[in-house]
């Protein structure tokens, strides 16, 4: 049976994830209330984020940045493009 979540990200009722996605706190909210799409909203965000800014998965510096960011992104908070950043065709 499908796990379904009030998707705070899109205001809906929506399929689950099936894991915790992240450590701690947050991956426990993220399990709870974020839905299989706005995640993968998320992870195309962050993948623009660590390429446009050249940030390192092992920087624990990058990482605590992602972790703001995934909070804005999911929860309201107000995530932006990086300056300068130029959508591709087909690009949100």
């Amino acid at each position: 049976m499908t796990r379904m979540v009030y998707c705070e990200y899109e205001h809906r009722e929506t399929e689950g994830l099936d894991f915790v996605p992240w450590p701690g706190e947050l991956g426990k909210r993220v399990f709870a209330h974020i839905g299989k799409t706005a995640w993968a909203a998320w992870l195309a965000h962050q993948t623009m984020l660590i390429n446009e800014n050249r940030l390192s998965p092992l920087d624990p510096n990058h990482r605590a940045f992602l972790e703001d960011e995934m909070r804005k992104f999911l929860f309201g908070g107000g995530a932006e493009r990086p300056a300068g950043y130029v959508p591709v065709d087909g690009d949100a």
